[in-house]
């Protein structure tokens, strides 16, 4: 199943038919089910089903979760992400988007808005303005109040909801939205296409209606299921267009007119609805939604309605467990339950019922390290923090020191470190074996991110700079960016760079994680684009050039006795597809003869300081 990790597939794997969860929603939790189909403006009728309590007394609000996932199995969550507000008491509601299930209609991947001149035309939005009219007209002892939720592509759809809101929307929440999928989402990182990911999703949810279908994959380390279908245009072939997201990958793989209208921050120009967006620090998938969502809707906030929360977490996992740990991490405290107990439930509370009282923080963020929450006035905090830099130094030494100003014996172009990336034999992103990214049978998708680094340990063409142990803690809260002084003999290249916590040999009380290579933040750019996302640029061979490769945001505590360690390499497979090295205008169509080896050197010189920017706590 794509995108496990909607409210609904993050309780239960396993669909139950209606029957079954009325009967279980009414012995166990008090709740009635009704299924519906409701008419759009355009006559589509979409499959919904509704969730009330049996022995209501008075009006309650409605909650409104929307997705392409399938609502059967949705009961599930009035025990799991929703059992705080289940208890309180609301009207719940899910829906098969447009096309998905049981719904009509025909599916469009983030559909774009329409175009206001035709009356007649719809969207996410106006399907869920249809919505909410037919169930204030319909569904009986309601208070007139509706909250819209989700997560993922649900979590865009409740974004979606804001964008000339139903006057009775009185709150929203996108919680990892697919904000924009070309340039930190799910389908490319700025300029990267996220191969496995696009492959396996797209594929998924466009081959059958109903995620019947299964996936084109022979192979259950998918690295060299990937390695084998490469060039792109094998997959291509193997799809022989039956998935319209991956002709629409290689028919658009610049920045262009087709990904910006399927931008949510394209359409966020007013906010209107009280918004509170949730992310993960380390979510797998669209952690670049929730800070660009709140960051475009904050210039927009005039009245203090527009609020992030940001969490130790990894795609949607504050809706499901107590949060207390990620992979091998632990964070000392059930933090996906404080945020459901203690942040959701009293905000949607306040919004749609005006219980409680509005003291929500501007922004709740989770420090890892120190394992503490922290609330700030502004995020990023802006008069608490100094912009640092960590210089590339020699002998692999990072340091907050820049390098020395030239002796008059070496040249600038002379301090540097090198190292040849090689297509055919890539840098995998996780340790192999590397599962499909929703398999049955297990996989480590989920958790990758926070997976000891130490497995690319001693490659060649990964470059690492560390500081020596730390003599006090350094904490960092806000934007992370890569600053790249760097040249290749091709005309092409990508640019990893990964923010690392590096355990003490030695952890009291917790020996397996002596030594542990944390990623703190990381991400990809393709150097193409480094003039800007809209018109690739082949780069001039052997000549220094500046990259920013922009690592987003973090809120850490590098403990004392850590080190801080930047790591640099030019593959991440098969996540993300590899680079030919040999600029071609469209990497879809590239063909074997393109993908060359070639050498790319990191510059550490007072000219050319390669540098990792962090924002440092002043304390």
């Amino acid at each position: 199943m794509s995108k496990c990790f909607a409210l609904v597939a993050a309780v239960c794997c396993a669909r139950l038919n209606s029957s079954a969860l009325a009967a279980q929603t009414t012995d166990t939790l008090r709740y009635q089910l009704t299924s519906v189909m409701v008419p759009m403006r355009d006559g589509v009728r979409l499959n919904t089903q509704i969730y009330a309590p049996q022995n209501q007394k008075g009006p309650l609000p409605f909650v409104l979760f929307r997705t392409p996932y399938g609502i059967a199995g949705d009961s599930v969550v009035l025990k799991g992400p929703w059992k705080t507000m289940a208890d309180q008491g609301y009207i719940f509601v899910s829906q098969d988007i447009r096309g998905r299930y049981a719904s009509e209609g025909e599916f469009l991947m983030n559909r774009p808005l329409h175009d206001p001149a035709d009356s007649t035309g719809v969207d996410e939005s106006t399907d869920t303005y249809d919505t909410v009219e037919w169930l204030l007209k319909n569904v009986p002892n309601n208070s007139g109040a509706v909250g819209v939720l989700g997560i993922s592509y649900p979590g865009w759809l409740a974004a979606m909801a804001g964008i000339n809101p139903h006057p009775a929307v009185k709150a929203v929440s996108p919680q990892a939205p697919m904000t924009d999928t070309w340039m930190g989402d799910d389908f490319f990182h700025q300029g990267a296409f996220r191969q496995s990911y696009g492959f396996e999703y797209a594929t998924d949810l466009e081959l059958s209606k109903d995620e019947s279908v299964p996936l084109p994959i022979d192979r259950y380390d998918t690295y060299d299921f990937y390695l084998d279908h490469s060039p792109l245009s094998r997959l291509t072939d193997l799809l022989a267009g039956k998935v319209p997201t991956w002709t629409n990958f290689v028919a658009h793989p610049n920045y262009d007119a087709f990904w910006k209208a399927r931008s949510l921050p394209t359409y966020l120009t007013r906010l209107s609805v009280p918004t509170l967006t949730v992310g993960g620090w380390w979510d797998q998938e669209d952690f670049y939604g929730a800070i660009k969502t709140y960051a475009t809707l904050e210039p927009l906030d005039s009245a203090g309605r527009n609020s992030v929360v940001l969490g130790p977490w990894n795609h949607g996992s504050w809706s499901r467990g107590k949060g207390d740990k990620l992979g091998n991490i632990s964070f000392g405290s059930n933090t996906s339950e404080f945020y459901r107990d203690s942040v959701e439930a009293p905000w949607f509370a306040y919004w749609l019922k005006g219980q409680g009282r509005a003291r929500f923080p501007e922004a709740l963020v989770f420090e890892s390290g120190s394992n503490k929450w922290r609330a700030f006035d502004t995020w990023p905090p802006k008069s608490q923090t100094l912009a640092k830099r960590l210089y590339f130094r020699e002998n692999g030494l990072l340091s907050f020191a820049p390098p020395p100003l030239p002796d008059g014996k070496q040249s600038a172009t002379s301090l540097m470190d090198s190292y040849v990336s090689d297509p055919a034999h890539p840098v995998p992103y996780r340790r192999r074996p590397v599962q499909q990214t929703y398999d049955q049978r297990g996989s480590n998708w989920r958790v990758w991110l926070t997976e000891d680094q130490r497995f690319v340990q001693g490659r060649p063409d990964v470059l690492t700079w560390q500081t020596p142990p730390l003599t006090e803690d350094v904490a960092i809260a806000g934007n992370i960016v890569g600053n790249l002084f760097a040249s290749t003999t091709g005309s092409d290249a990508d640019w990893v760079v990964k923010l690392i916590d590096v355990y003490p040999d030695s952890v009291p009380g917790d020996w397996p994680m002596g030594g542990y290579q944390f990623m703190v933040a990381s991400d990809i750019l393709r150097g193409r684009f480094r003039q800007g996302f809209e018109r690739p640029v082949a780069i001039a061979p052997n000549k220094v050039a500046e990259y920013r490769v922009d690592l987003h945001q973090q809120s850490y505590r590098f403990l004392k006795g850590h080190r801080i360690m930047v790591q640099v390499q030019s593959t991440w497979f098969p996540l993300y597809d590899r680079n030919p090295q040999t600029f071609v205008p469209n990497i879809f169509l590239a063909k074997p003869e393109d993908f060359k080896a070639q050498t790319h050197r990191i510059y550490r010189s007072a000219k050319f300081p390669s540098s990792v920017t962090v924002s440092v706590l002043k304390e």
